[in-house]
């Protein structure tokens, strides 16, 4: 039955959130996370003590500020996203202003292929969108399964109308599959900051230890793509700013398991500086630190 409802809820807001004009979206999201901020339920109270770890001198007041302007933060991306397959191609366009483009565009002209690795902050669907819109180049990315498959479907559905190609993360043939796309020169994109499977790399991060998925670095191992991290954020205009990171080299000696702990720290360490500077647009609602996972979470 949640299974059900939760799907019939993303469909209404695929089908009557994209219809409405761009400030009374805005609002409507604004209430809506005004709303479940005041009610203290289980994503609020663990958003706000993953931003006690990113702000440790916060007192009470100021993490309850910082918490209220992230789930806005939130409700901005779902009301964004959920309008993003009527914006225009110029909306798109203008949607986004990213810094340090040239290490994406440089990589792309090498021929080598790019990976690019993103922390849950700001829109990441808007920055992909304006890749394949204002850069015109397509990208493979990898989506969890959602239940039912239905919802699963429309969220495939959806990324690809935007011109990404998904591939299911679980079922084996996603990495051969960016493995290949990369080989030939292309673009991967993939959401990198939280890892709770057994193949999890361990970092420090915001002085505590968490995992982070080893894929990135392995691929740009293997490939011999570039990896960039990049970082998002919201500010108090329609646009959307973010940064293109410079590359994270793949270090010149230790085994495979070394360099993957190295390269995926460096990657931490720079979504780290992003989340540092714009925690309130760090979409983090689930346990991520392993000191905070349930003993079943951990195994």
């Amino acid at each position: 039955m949640n299974e059900r409802l939760s799907d019939a809820l993303y469909g209404l807001g695929w089908s009557t959130v994209k219809k409405l004009p761009e400030p009374v979206a805005v609002r409507l999201g604004q209430t809506i996370a005004d709303t479940v901020w005041k009610r203290r339920g289980k994503g609020v109270l663990r958003l706000e003590a993953n931003l006690a770890r990113v702000v440790p001198d916060a007192g009470p007041e100021r993490l309850a500020e910082l918490s209220r302007a992230g789930m806005r933060s939130y409700l901005r991306y779902w009301m964004e996203s959920f309008r993003l397959p009527a914006w225009s191609e110029t909306r798109i366009k203008d949607g986004f202003e990213p810094e340090g483009l040239h290490h994406l565009t440089d990589g792309l002209a090498a021929g080598k292929g790019v990976i690019l690795a993103l922390p849950h902050l700001g829109n990441w669907d808007l920055a992909g969108a304006w890749v394949t819109r204002n850069l015109g180049v397509p990208f493979t990315t990898v989506a969890e399964r959602l239940k039912p498959e239905t919802l699963y479907d429309r969220f495939v559905a959806y990324r690809e109308g935007l011109g990404m190609e998904v591939l299911p993360h679980t079922g084996g043939s996603a990495f051969g599959t960016l493995a290949r796309r990369l080989r030939a020169g292309g673009l991967v994109c993939l959401v990198a900051d939280r890892d709770l499977s057994a193949s999890g790399v361990e970092v420090k991060f915001f002085g505590d230890t968490a995992r982070m998925p080893a894929g990135p670095a392995i691929l740009a191992q293997q490939t011999g793509a570039l990896l960039l991290p990049v970082t998002l954020w919201f500010d108090a205009t329609p646009v959307m700013k973010g940064r293109v990171h410079p590359p994270v080299e793949v270090p010149g000696t230790g085994t495979r398991a070394e360099k993957t702990s190295l390269m995926t720290q460096a990657l931490a360490d720079a979504f780290a500086e992003g989340i540092a500077d714009h925690p309130e647009d760090w979409h983090m609602l689930q346990r991520l630190w392993l000191a905070d996972l349930e003993p079943r979470e951990q195994s």
